[in-house]
Protein backbone atom coordinates (compact mmCIF):
# COMPACT_ATOMS: atom_id res chain seq x y z
CA UNK A 1 0.00 0.00 0.00
CA UNK A 2 3.21 2.73 0.97
CA UNK A 3 3.98 1.46 -3.10
CA UNK A 4 0.38 2.72 -4.67
CA UNK A 5 0.94 5.85 -2.39
CA UNK A 6 3.70 6.88 -4.02
CA UNK A 7 2.67 5.82 -7.48
CA UNK A 8 -0.45 7.97 -6.50
CA UNK A 9 0.87 10.92 -5.03
CA UNK A 10 3.83 11.35 -7.91
CA UNK A 11 0.60 10.83 -10.62
CA UNK A 12 -1.28 13.81 -8.83
CA UNK A 13 1.63 16.46 -8.21
CA UNK A 14 2.43 15.75 -11.80
CA UNK A 15 -1.20 15.98 -13.17
CA UNK A 16 -0.73 12.23 -14.75
CA UNK A 17 -2.89 9.22 -14.55
CA UNK A 18 -2.60 6.54 -11.96
CA UNK A 19 -3.59 3.13 -13.07
CA UNK A 20 -5.01 0.38 -11.36
CA UNK A 21 -4.11 -2.95 -13.00
CA UNK A 22 -4.65 -6.19 -11.74
CA UNK A 23 -1.84 -8.66 -12.30
CA UNK A 24 -2.88 -12.33 -11.86
CA UNK A 25 -1.30 -14.55 -13.91
CA UNK A 26 -0.49 -16.58 -10.86
CA UNK A 27 -3.77 -18.22 -11.04
CA UNK A 28 -2.99 -20.49 -7.56
CA UNK A 29 -2.54 -17.33 -5.61
CA UNK A 30 -5.24 -14.90 -7.43
CA UNK A 31 -8.80 -14.83 -5.88
CA UNK A 32 -11.46 -12.19 -6.73
CA UNK A 33 -11.46 -11.98 -3.12
CA UNK A 34 -7.71 -10.13 -2.54
CA UNK A 35 -9.06 -7.96 -5.91
CA UNK A 36 -11.63 -7.03 -4.25
CA UNK A 37 -10.29 -6.40 -0.45
CA UNK A 38 -7.04 -4.15 -2.43
CA UNK A 39 -9.70 -2.04 -4.29
CA UNK A 40 -11.58 -1.16 -1.13
CA UNK A 41 -8.52 -0.08 1.02
CA UNK A 42 -7.34 1.95 -2.28
CA UNK A 43 -10.87 3.81 -1.78
CA UNK A 44 -10.99 3.98 2.01
CA UNK A 45 -8.03 5.59 1.83
CA UNK A 46 -8.95 7.76 -0.34
CA UNK A 47 -6.23 6.79 -3.71
CA UNK A 48 -8.94 6.75 -6.50
CA UNK A 49 -7.76 5.71 -9.98
CA UNK A 50 -8.10 6.84 -13.56
CA UNK A 51 -8.12 3.85 -15.23
CA UNK A 52 -8.54 0.25 -14.18
CA UNK A 53 -10.60 -2.90 -13.64
CA UNK A 54 -14.05 -1.03 -12.76
CA UNK A 55 -13.66 2.50 -14.08
CA UNK A 56 -12.00 1.64 -17.52
CA UNK A 57 -9.98 3.57 -19.73
CA UNK A 58 -8.71 3.83 -23.48
CA UNK A 59 -5.75 1.21 -22.66
CA UNK A 60 -8.21 -1.72 -21.46
CA UNK A 61 -8.76 -4.76 -20.38
CA UNK A 62 -6.83 -3.74 -17.15
CA UNK A 63 -7.09 -7.51 -15.93
CA UNK A 64 -3.83 -9.56 -17.32
CA UNK A 65 -6.06 -12.87 -17.54
CA UNK A 66 -7.98 -10.75 -20.47
CA UNK A 67 -5.04 -9.92 -22.37
CA UNK A 68 -3.72 -12.97 -23.09
CA UNK A 69 -4.66 -12.43 -26.76
CA UNK A 70 -1.98 -9.89 -26.73
CA UNK A 71 0.57 -11.20 -24.82
CA UNK A 72 0.27 -14.28 -27.44
CA UNK A 73 1.08 -11.56 -30.43
CA UNK A 74 4.07 -10.28 -28.83
CA UNK A 75 5.31 -13.94 -28.16
CA UNK A 76 5.20 -14.56 -31.59
CA UNK A 77 6.99 -11.32 -32.46
CA UNK A 78 9.77 -12.23 -30.28
CA UNK A 79 9.73 -16.06 -32.07
CA UNK A 80 9.56 -14.75 -35.68
CA UNK A 81 12.81 -12.46 -35.07
CA UNK A 82 15.19 -15.33 -32.98
CA UNK A 83 14.87 -13.47 -29.67
CA UNK A 84 12.97 -16.45 -28.34
CA UNK A 85 12.80 -20.05 -28.18
CA UNK A 86 10.72 -22.98 -27.24
CA UNK A 87 12.14 -25.47 -24.39
CA UNK A 88 10.94 -28.24 -24.05
CA UNK A 89 13.10 -29.19 -20.45
CA UNK A 90 11.07 -30.87 -17.59
CA UNK A 91 10.20 -29.44 -13.99
CA UNK A 92 12.67 -32.31 -12.98
CA UNK A 93 15.30 -31.52 -15.41
CA UNK A 94 15.75 -28.04 -14.00
CA UNK A 95 15.70 -28.76 -10.87
CA UNK A 96 18.72 -31.28 -11.10
CA UNK A 97 20.42 -28.45 -12.99
CA UNK A 98 19.20 -26.48 -10.63
CA UNK A 99 20.93 -28.41 -7.77
CA UNK A 100 24.20 -29.06 -9.43
CA UNK A 101 24.83 -25.00 -9.73
CA UNK A 102 23.78 -24.29 -6.48
CA UNK A 103 26.42 -27.36 -5.54
CA UNK A 104 29.11 -25.94 -7.35
CA UNK A 105 28.11 -22.55 -5.87
CA UNK A 106 26.96 -20.62 -8.88
CA UNK A 107 23.93 -18.74 -8.96
CA UNK A 108 21.21 -20.69 -10.41
CA UNK A 109 19.74 -19.54 -13.92
CA UNK A 110 18.76 -21.86 -17.37
CA UNK A 111 21.64 -23.00 -19.19
CA UNK A 112 20.52 -22.95 -22.10
CA UNK A 113 19.67 -26.77 -23.23
CA UNK A 114 17.16 -26.05 -25.44
CA UNK A 115 18.67 -22.91 -27.48
CA UNK A 116 19.95 -24.24 -30.34
CA UNK A 117 16.91 -26.40 -31.56
CA UNK A 118 15.82 -24.88 -34.88
CA UNK A 119 12.90 -23.64 -35.23
CA UNK A 120 11.58 -25.95 -37.45
CA UNK A 121 11.94 -28.81 -35.21
CA UNK A 122 10.31 -26.86 -32.58
CA UNK A 123 7.03 -26.19 -34.07
CA UNK A 124 6.93 -29.47 -35.14
CA UNK A 125 7.51 -31.16 -31.83
CA UNK A 126 4.58 -29.08 -30.32
CA UNK A 127 2.50 -29.71 -33.06
CA UNK A 128 3.47 -33.45 -31.99
CA UNK A 129 1.62 -32.35 -28.47
CA UNK A 130 4.95 -31.84 -26.29
CA UNK A 131 4.63 -29.43 -23.89
CA UNK A 132 7.31 -25.92 -23.99
CA UNK A 133 7.47 -22.88 -22.47
CA UNK A 134 8.44 -20.06 -24.64
CA UNK A 135 12.49 -18.53 -22.89
CA UNK A 136 13.52 -15.01 -24.06
CA UNK A 137 17.55 -15.46 -26.11
CA UNK A 138 19.22 -13.41 -23.55
CA UNK A 139 22.27 -11.16 -25.21
CA UNK A 140 25.70 -11.23 -23.96
CA UNK A 141 26.93 -8.23 -21.92
CA UNK A 142 25.66 -6.26 -18.76
CA UNK A 143 21.76 -4.60 -18.22
CA UNK A 144 22.29 -0.86 -16.82
CA UNK A 145 19.87 1.50 -16.14
CA UNK A 146 19.75 4.51 -13.98
CA UNK A 147 16.71 3.70 -10.62
CA UNK A 148 15.35 7.06 -9.55
CA UNK A 149 15.91 6.54 -5.80
CA UNK A 150 19.00 3.95 -6.23
CA UNK A 151 20.96 5.60 -8.88
CA UNK A 152 22.76 3.96 -11.39
CA UNK A 153 22.68 0.01 -11.10
CA UNK A 154 23.60 -2.75 -13.60
CA UNK A 155 24.15 -7.25 -13.90
CA UNK A 156 25.89 -9.29 -16.15
CA UNK A 157 23.46 -11.49 -18.42
CA UNK A 158 25.11 -13.94 -17.05
CA UNK A 159 24.13 -13.78 -13.74
CA UNK A 160 20.08 -13.71 -15.16
CA UNK A 161 19.87 -16.80 -18.02
CA UNK A 162 17.02 -17.62 -20.75
CA UNK A 163 14.38 -16.55 -18.33
CA UNK A 164 10.31 -17.87 -19.47
CA UNK A 165 8.09 -15.73 -20.97
CA UNK A 166 5.01 -18.24 -21.43
CA UNK A 167 4.16 -20.87 -19.53
CA UNK A 168 3.79 -24.32 -20.96
CA UNK A 169 -0.18 -23.47 -21.06
CA UNK A 170 0.43 -20.39 -22.82
CA UNK A 171 -0.25 -18.32 -20.25
CA UNK A 172 2.06 -15.29 -19.62
CA UNK A 173 4.78 -15.23 -16.71
CA UNK A 174 4.62 -12.01 -14.86
CA UNK A 175 8.07 -9.87 -16.20
CA UNK A 176 6.31 -10.40 -19.71
CA UNK A 177 3.07 -9.45 -19.05
CA UNK A 178 4.22 -6.33 -17.37
CA UNK A 179 6.35 -4.84 -20.43
CA UNK A 180 3.47 -5.63 -23.00
CA UNK A 181 1.25 -3.90 -20.65
CA UNK A 182 3.50 -1.10 -19.31
CA UNK A 183 3.85 0.11 -23.14
CA UNK A 184 0.66 -0.77 -23.96
CA UNK A 185 -0.88 1.53 -21.04
CA UNK A 186 1.80 4.20 -21.39
CA UNK A 187 3.42 3.85 -18.85
CA UNK A 188 5.76 6.39 -17.91
CA UNK A 189 7.09 5.52 -14.37
CA UNK A 190 7.11 2.67 -12.87
CA UNK A 191 7.82 3.08 -9.04
CA UNK A 192 7.78 -0.24 -6.57
CA UNK A 193 9.71 -2.44 -4.24
CA UNK A 194 13.51 -3.20 -4.26
CA UNK A 195 12.49 -6.87 -4.52
CA UNK A 196 11.49 -6.13 -7.61
CA UNK A 197 15.17 -4.83 -8.86
CA UNK A 198 16.21 -8.27 -10.31
CA UNK A 199 12.65 -7.98 -12.66
CA UNK A 200 13.70 -5.02 -13.63
CA UNK A 201 16.89 -6.40 -15.66
CA UNK A 202 15.07 -8.52 -16.91
CA UNK A 203 12.36 -6.21 -18.02
CA UNK A 204 14.73 -4.07 -19.64
CA UNK A 205 16.19 -6.88 -21.91
CA UNK A 206 12.53 -7.41 -22.96
CA UNK A 207 11.76 -3.97 -23.62
CA UNK A 208 15.25 -4.28 -26.08
CA UNK A 209 13.61 -7.06 -27.88
CA UNK A 210 10.76 -5.77 -28.61
CA UNK A 211 12.16 -2.25 -29.66
CA UNK A 212 10.15 -1.13 -27.17
CA UNK A 213 10.88 2.65 -25.21
CA UNK A 214 11.62 2.26 -21.51
CA UNK A 215 9.46 4.26 -18.54
CA UNK A 216 11.74 5.25 -16.03
CA UNK A 217 11.84 2.89 -12.94
CA UNK A 218 12.27 3.75 -9.08
CA UNK A 219 12.72 1.42 -6.57
CA UNK A 220 11.95 1.88 -2.86
CA UNK A 221 13.13 0.46 0.16
CA UNK A 222 12.05 -2.70 2.22
CA UNK A 223 9.74 -1.87 5.55
CA UNK A 224 11.41 -3.12 8.10
CA UNK A 225 10.41 -3.90 12.28
CA UNK A 226 11.65 -2.35 15.22
CA UNK A 227 13.94 -5.44 15.50
CA UNK A 228 15.55 -4.75 12.05
CA UNK A 229 13.44 -7.74 10.81
CA UNK A 230 11.28 -7.16 7.67
CA UNK A 231 7.97 -6.45 8.71
CA UNK A 232 5.43 -9.04 9.37
CA UNK A 233 2.20 -9.93 11.87
CA UNK A 234 4.55 -10.52 15.03
CA UNK A 235 5.36 -6.61 14.73
CA UNK A 236 1.33 -5.89 14.58
CA UNK A 237 -1.24 -4.93 12.52
CA UNK A 238 0.10 -5.21 8.99
CA UNK A 239 -3.34 -4.94 6.87
CA UNK A 240 -5.03 -1.90 5.82
CA UNK A 241 -8.29 -3.78 7.27
CA UNK A 242 -7.15 -4.38 10.80
CA UNK A 243 -5.90 -0.47 10.93
CA UNK A 244 -9.30 0.68 9.65
CA UNK A 245 -11.12 -1.44 12.08
CA UNK A 246 -9.05 -0.21 14.81
CA UNK A 247 -9.68 3.03 14.21
CA UNK A 248 -7.01 5.06 12.28
CA UNK A 249 -8.06 7.89 10.19
CA UNK A 250 -6.73 7.17 6.22
CA UNK A 251 -5.65 10.80 6.17
CA UNK A 252 -3.34 9.68 9.56
CA UNK A 253 -1.64 6.24 7.70
CA UNK A 254 -1.73 7.78 4.31
CA UNK A 255 0.57 10.36 6.13
CA UNK A 256 2.81 7.59 8.10
CA UNK A 257 3.35 5.47 5.22
CA UNK A 258 4.52 8.19 3.13
CA UNK A 259 6.82 9.22 6.11
CA UNK A 260 8.06 5.52 5.22
CA UNK A 261 11.29 6.39 3.05
CA UNK A 262 10.29 9.63 2.10
CA UNK A 263 11.20 13.13 4.38
CA UNK A 264 9.34 16.46 3.77
CA UNK A 265 11.03 19.61 2.64
CA UNK A 266 10.88 21.14 6.26
CA UNK A 267 12.50 19.03 9.02
CA UNK A 268 9.88 18.11 11.93
CA UNK A 269 6.58 19.41 10.09
CA UNK A 270 5.59 15.79 9.90
CA UNK A 271 1.61 16.65 10.60
CA UNK A 272 0.74 16.52 6.82
CA UNK A 273 -2.76 16.50 4.71
CA UNK A 274 -2.79 14.09 0.98
CA UNK A 275 -2.78 17.99 -0.22
CA UNK A 276 0.02 18.68 1.91
CA UNK A 277 2.13 15.64 0.60
CA UNK A 278 0.85 15.76 -2.88
CA UNK A 279 2.40 19.47 -3.23
CA UNK A 280 5.60 18.47 -1.48
CA UNK A 281 5.94 14.68 -2.87
CA UNK A 282 9.09 13.92 -4.65
CA UNK A 283 11.04 10.86 -5.40
CA UNK A 284 14.47 12.78 -5.01
CA UNK A 285 13.96 12.98 -1.47
CA UNK A 286 12.83 8.88 -1.07
CA UNK A 287 15.25 7.39 0.92
CA UNK A 288 17.69 4.53 -0.08
CA UNK A 289 17.75 3.20 3.40
CA UNK A 290 15.54 1.25 4.84
CA UNK A 291 12.42 2.18 6.80
CA UNK A 292 11.09 1.22 10.47
CA UNK A 293 7.86 0.56 11.02
CA UNK A 294 6.71 2.78 14.46
CA UNK A 295 3.63 1.78 15.90
CA UNK A 296 4.12 4.59 18.62
CA UNK A 297 4.98 7.03 15.78
CA UNK A 298 2.30 6.15 13.86
CA UNK A 299 -0.19 6.65 16.93
CA UNK A 300 0.89 10.52 17.37
CA UNK A 301 0.36 11.00 14.02
CA UNK A 302 -3.53 9.52 14.02
CA UNK A 303 -3.96 11.70 17.30
CA UNK A 304 -3.35 14.58 15.78
CA UNK A 305 -5.25 14.14 13.09
CA UNK A 306 -8.59 12.67 15.27
CA UNK A 307 -8.08 16.38 16.79
CA UNK A 308 -8.33 18.12 13.52
CA UNK A 309 -10.85 15.87 11.98
CA UNK A 310 -14.13 17.76 11.92
CA UNK A 311 -16.73 16.83 14.83
CA UNK A 312 -19.41 15.57 12.82
CA UNK A 313 -17.49 12.87 10.97
CA UNK A 314 -15.66 12.21 14.17
CA UNK A 315 -18.86 11.25 15.64
CA UNK A 316 -19.96 9.00 13.27
CA UNK A 317 -16.70 6.77 13.09
CA UNK A 318 -16.76 7.06 16.86
CA UNK A 319 -20.12 6.10 17.83
CA UNK A 320 -20.12 2.70 16.55
CA UNK A 321 -17.06 1.63 18.91
CA UNK A 322 -19.50 2.87 21.68
CA UNK A 323 -22.22 1.23 20.57
CA UNK A 324 -20.77 -1.77 20.27
CA UNK A 325 -18.99 -1.88 23.66
CA UNK A 326 -22.92 -1.37 25.30
CA UNK A 327 -22.15 2.23 26.11
CA UNK A 328 -24.73 4.17 24.15
CA UNK A 329 -28.22 2.37 23.28
CA UNK A 330 -27.79 0.61 19.24
CA UNK A 331 -30.47 3.34 17.76
CA UNK A 332 -29.82 5.94 19.96
CA UNK A 333 -32.10 9.46 20.28
CA UNK A 334 -31.42 12.94 19.33
CA UNK A 335 -29.95 13.86 22.85
CA UNK A 336 -27.87 10.65 23.27
CA UNK A 337 -26.68 11.40 19.96
CA UNK A 338 -25.74 14.63 20.87
CA UNK A 339 -24.16 14.05 24.43
CA UNK A 340 -22.27 11.15 23.25
CA UNK A 341 -20.80 13.44 20.20
CA UNK A 342 -19.91 15.78 23.15
CA UNK A 343 -18.54 12.89 25.07
CA UNK A 344 -16.46 11.71 21.63
CA UNK A 345 -14.97 15.45 21.11
CA UNK A 346 -13.89 15.61 25.11
CA UNK A 347 -12.09 12.40 25.27
CA UNK A 348 -10.69 11.87 21.65
CA UNK A 349 -7.15 13.89 22.90
CA UNK A 350 -6.46 11.19 25.23
CA UNK A 351 -6.76 8.40 22.66
CA UNK A 352 -4.51 7.03 19.79
CA UNK A 353 -7.29 5.33 18.01
CA UNK A 354 -10.95 5.11 18.35
CA UNK A 355 -10.78 1.39 19.44
CA UNK A 356 -9.17 3.31 22.69
CA UNK A 357 -12.52 4.82 23.18
CA UNK A 358 -14.76 2.73 25.32
CA UNK A 359 -11.89 2.02 27.93
CA UNK A 360 -11.21 5.59 27.77
CA UNK A 361 -15.28 6.55 28.21
CA UNK A 362 -15.52 4.31 30.93
CA UNK A 363 -12.27 5.83 32.83
CA UNK A 364 -14.07 9.24 32.22
CA UNK A 365 -17.66 8.23 33.28
CA UNK A 366 -16.94 5.18 35.99
CA UNK A 367 -17.07 6.00 39.58
CA UNK A 368 -15.90 3.53 42.43
CA UNK A 369 -15.38 5.92 45.50
CA UNK A 370 -14.36 3.19 47.74
CA UNK A 371 -11.45 1.93 45.46
CA UNK A 372 -10.26 5.22 44.66
CA UNK A 373 -10.07 7.25 47.74
CA UNK A 374 -8.23 3.70 49.17
CA UNK A 375 -5.40 4.15 46.29
CA UNK A 376 -1.80 5.53 47.59
CA UNK A 377 -2.23 8.49 45.46
CA UNK A 378 -5.62 9.95 46.53
CA UNK A 379 -4.90 8.82 49.87
CA UNK A 380 -2.05 11.03 49.90
CA UNK A 381 -4.43 14.54 48.42
CA UNK A 382 -7.19 13.64 51.08
CA UNK A 383 -4.29 13.79 53.68
CA UNK A 384 -2.93 17.38 52.96
CA UNK A 385 -4.11 20.37 55.57
CA UNK A 386 -7.40 21.80 54.19
CA UNK A 387 -8.60 19.16 51.65
CA UNK A 388 -11.15 17.87 53.76
CA UNK A 389 -12.59 21.23 54.19
CA UNK A 390 -12.66 21.95 50.56
CA UNK A 391 -14.32 18.14 49.19
CA UNK A 392 -16.68 19.34 52.12
CA UNK A 393 -17.57 22.85 51.19
CA UNK A 394 -17.35 22.25 47.01
CA UNK A 395 -20.08 19.09 47.94
CA UNK A 396 -21.83 21.71 49.45
CA UNK A 397 -22.10 24.24 46.55
CA UNK A 398 -23.61 22.02 44.45
CA UNK A 399 -26.03 20.34 46.63
CA UNK A 400 -27.68 23.39 46.21
CA UNK A 401 -27.77 23.38 42.29
CA UNK A 402 -30.55 21.84 40.78
CA UNK A 403 -27.74 21.80 37.33
CA UNK A 404 -23.96 21.73 36.88
CA UNK A 405 -22.61 23.71 33.86
CA UNK A 406 -19.41 25.06 33.19
CA UNK A 407 -20.59 28.16 34.73
CA UNK A 408 -21.66 26.70 37.83
CA UNK A 409 -18.54 24.37 38.28
CA UNK A 410 -16.50 27.55 37.73
CA UNK A 411 -18.72 29.46 40.36
CA UNK A 412 -18.24 26.35 42.42
CA UNK A 413 -14.31 26.81 42.42
CA UNK A 414 -14.24 30.62 43.15
CA UNK A 415 -16.52 29.86 45.97
CA UNK A 416 -14.61 27.17 47.82
CA UNK A 417 -11.28 29.04 46.98
CA UNK A 418 -12.95 32.21 48.74
CA UNK A 419 -14.24 29.69 51.68
CA UNK A 420 -11.13 28.01 52.50
CA UNK A 421 -7.98 29.40 51.38
CA UNK A 422 -6.75 26.98 49.21
CA UNK A 423 -5.39 27.65 46.00
CA UNK A 424 -3.85 25.85 43.33
CA UNK A 425 -3.20 22.28 43.55
CA UNK A 426 -4.24 22.03 47.24
CA UNK A 427 -7.99 23.63 45.43
CA UNK A 428 -7.97 21.90 42.77
CA UNK A 429 -6.46 18.14 43.21
CA UNK A 430 -9.04 17.95 45.91
CA UNK A 431 -12.17 19.13 44.04
CA UNK A 432 -11.12 16.38 41.48
CA UNK A 433 -11.00 13.31 44.06
CA UNK A 434 -14.29 14.86 45.26
CA UNK A 435 -15.78 14.33 41.77
CA UNK A 436 -13.56 11.28 40.26
CA UNK A 437 -12.09 9.77 43.53
CA UNK A 438 -9.11 9.91 41.68
CA UNK A 439 -6.14 11.81 41.45
CA UNK A 440 -5.97 12.25 37.75
CA UNK A 441 -8.19 12.43 34.88
CA UNK A 442 -9.66 14.84 32.07
CA UNK A 443 -10.50 18.12 32.59
CA UNK A 444 -13.45 18.94 35.14
CA UNK A 445 -14.90 22.20 33.40
CA UNK A 446 -15.44 19.74 30.44
CA UNK A 447 -16.50 16.66 32.46
CA UNK A 448 -18.78 17.96 35.46
CA UNK A 449 -21.24 19.28 32.36
CA UNK A 450 -20.84 15.80 30.60
CA UNK A 451 -21.73 14.12 33.94
CA UNK A 452 -24.76 16.18 34.39
CA UNK A 453 -26.45 15.56 31.16
CA UNK A 454 -25.69 11.95 30.89
CA UNK A 455 -27.08 11.60 34.42
CA UNK A 456 -30.64 12.66 33.08
CA UNK A 457 -30.36 10.15 29.85
CA UNK A 458 -31.45 6.70 29.11
CA UNK A 459 -28.53 5.04 29.10
CA UNK A 460 -27.38 1.46 29.06
CA UNK A 461 -25.01 2.19 31.94
CA UNK A 462 -26.30 4.11 34.89
CA UNK A 463 -23.48 7.62 35.27
CA UNK A 464 -23.97 9.74 38.09
CA UNK A 465 -23.91 13.55 38.33
CA UNK A 466 -21.29 15.38 39.85
CA UNK A 467 -24.00 16.74 42.38
CA UNK A 468 -24.14 12.69 43.46
CA UNK A 469 -20.71 12.25 43.79
CA UNK A 470 -19.63 14.84 45.57
CA UNK A 471 -22.37 14.00 48.06
CA UNK A 472 -20.82 10.67 48.19
CA UNK A 473 -17.24 11.60 48.20
CA UNK A 474 -18.03 14.01 50.96
CA UNK A 475 -19.75 11.02 53.67
CA UNK A 476 -16.59 9.15 53.10
CA UNK A 477 -13.38 11.72 53.79
CA UNK A 478 -15.76 14.32 56.53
Amino acid sequence: MRTALYNWLFARQKSGAFILRIEDTDLDRSEKRYEEQLMEDLRWLGLTWDEGVDVGGNHGPYRQTDRFDLYARYADQLVSSGKAYYCFCSVEELERDRQAQLAAGLPPHYKGTCRSIPPEEAKRRRQAGEEATLRLRIRDGVVPFDDLVFGPLQVDCEEIGDFILLRSDGSAQYNFACVVDDSSMKITHVIRGEGHISNTYRQILLYEALDLPLPRFAHLSTILGKDGAKLSKRHGATSIDEFRRQGYLPEALINYLTLLGWAPEQDGQEILTPDDLIKQFSLERVNRSPAVFDPDKLNWINRNHLKKADRPRLASLALPYLRQAGLVPQEPERPVSEWAADCIDFLVSHVDKLEDLPAQFQTAFSFDPQTGLASPEVHEIVAQPGAREVIVAFADYLGERDFVDFETYRDAVNAVKAKTGQKGKNLFHPIRVAVTAKASGPELEKLIPLLERGSRLNLPREIMSARQRVQVVKGLVA
